[in-house]
């Protein structure tokens, strides 16, 4: 038997074993330990499969190995649904990292790339599996002497043994309720079997076809995209200038007013100084989030003419970033001010943590797409943003909406029960402070909190709040 399909056949068990593993643990609800074992089971087959066929593995795929067994331990640590989809959001980047298909050196791979990569791995989970079994695996190469004849024999007495076994099997059935209970127990109905095989199918599918990718010499694949246009520097000197001098009117009304102080605000207004801080903050976050990528976009079509509109451009980039700082240091300040008003909910903490990580894509842009290495900057977008995510599952999200709300004159009991777990601890160690109306009313939601996991979804956080539960009074 070749190599190949040795390594074949052993990919082949191991996508049955991570199936048969993926059915048993996500039968379970929501995500928590069952992601996590699944995950590195599927990281320690690919670990001995690589040393076992002589396959090593590739730079990026050794990068994305510690990469997703990180973000799977952080479903394992926080309950909030939003931090669960940026941890997965998180492990589908890191798979298509493993998957990327170019010679460059991983801190140089550019945006093209990271797309590319993630085509491939989206392709390898949903068809890979084909070609394992009909390129990889010869399958001539098999015993066909007589081990194969005995298989042969097994199956056709499995045939004749099946209708007689049902027949036995109803009769006895419908003799003892005993034996019918234990029968019941052992033989799962339709429905669950179908669910069973089911998962089964779906798990070992997107394992063999991962399994086939992350263990194949990646073929470079030269992505390079050219523009359809070029702008001119006189244009694009044009537009950037228009720009720069809209910003300049907004930032110079905004440092006579929102920074001015409530009278200033009060007295041109008819709003509080509240409401004028909430009015436009997701404007201009969403101003802050389309500038990077217009930068960008700039910088791929413009045409390059000689040293001095190369300059005239960063000059005029490097101004629009210093400007929109001050818009989004207005942002915050917005939600600074009405934060400390009415408090925060997990729109306004999930998007505060994007204008922060935007700020520093735009320093790190600043530093390499202004300074003619935009090779580098994908890579530091990618990182700092795995670095995000991180931070703010460390931050707690809902653990702090809580702490922050609960201080507030004004409170949203109703909003502050629909959070996760992660803030269950909190809200019961408030409990003694709160009005007796109020105190009932947390009482009542946390007591139908108490339950009891399964070891599949067992999660840090749900642990916890089942702790603080038990000392209610």
């Amino acid at each position: 038997m070749g190599s190949r399909t040795r390594l074949g056949l052993g990919l082949l068990g191991s996508a049955l074993f991570l199936g048969l593993l993926g059915d048993e643990l996500f039968r379970a609800t929501p995500l928590g330990l069952n992601l996590f074992l699944w995950v590195s089971a599927l990281v320690l087959v690919l670990i001995a499969l690589s040393r076992w066929g002589g396959a090593p593995l590739s730079a990026s795929r050794r990068w994305m190995i510690p990469t997703l067994v990180l973000f799977a331990g952080l479903v394992v640590w926080r309950d909030s649904t939003w931090l669960v989809a940026l941890d997965l959001f998180a492990i589908v980047v890191a798979l298509s990292l493993g998957a990327l298909r170019t010679a460059l050196p991983l801190h140089r791979v550019g945006l093209t790339d990271y797309a590319v990569g993630l085509a491939y791995a989206g392709g390898a989970a949903g068809g890979k599996a084909v070609t394992l079994m009909q390129e990889d695996i010869d399958w001539n190469e098999l015993p066909k002497a007589s081990q194969g004849r005995q298989a042969v024999a097994v199956g056709r007495g499995l045939m004749l043994a099946a209708p007689l076994l049902f027949v036995f099997g109803a009769l006895f059935v419908a003799a003892d309720s005993v034996f019918q209970d234990y029968v019941s127990s052992a033989v799962p109905n339709p429905g669950e079997l179908t669910f069973h095989v089911a998962l089964i199918a779906l798990f070992g599918w997107v394992s063999a076809g991962l399994l086939r990718e992350y263990l194949t010499r990646p073929s470079p694949v030269r992505m390079e995209v050219r523009p359809f246009f070029r702008i001119g520097a006189t244009e694009l000197t044009v537009v950037l200038a228009l720009l720069d001098l809209l910003f300049l009117a907004f930032v110079l009304v905004q440092i006579r007013y929102l920074f001015g102080g409530a009278s200033t605000v009060e007295a041109r207004t008819s709003l509080t100084y509240a409401e004028y801080a909430r009015h436009g903050f997701f404007e201009l976050v969403t101003v802050a989030a389309l500038v990077l990528p217009l930068l960008l976009l700039f910088d791929w079509l413009r045409r390059r003419e000689d040293g001095r509109s190369d300059r005239l451009f960063k000059l005029l980039a490097g101004a629009l970033i210093l400007l929109l700082f001050v818009v989004m240091a207005s942002a915050l300040q917005r939600m600074r001010l009405y934060q400390r008003e009415y408090g925060l909910t997990e729109l306004r903490v999930y998007t505060t943590g994007f204008m922060l990580w935007l700020a520093v894509v735009l320093v790190w842009a600043g530093f390499t797409v202004l300074r003619g290495r935009r090779d580098l900057f994908a890579v530091g977008a990618l990182v700092s943003g795995f670095a995000a995510i991180l931070t703010i599952n460390v931050v707690n999200p809902d653990a702090l909406i809580a702490r922050t709300n609960l201080d507030r004159p004004n409170l949203d009991l109703p909003y502050l029960l629909r959070l996760s777990d992660d803030a269950t601890p909190t809200l019961a160690k408030a409990l003694p402070s709160l009005d007796p109306a109020t105190r009932r009313e947390l009482v009542a939601e946390l007591e139908s909190r108490r339950q009891s996991h399964d070891w599949r979804n067992w999660n840090w956080s749900r642990h916890r709040a089942q702790q603080a539960l038990e000392g209610l009074p």
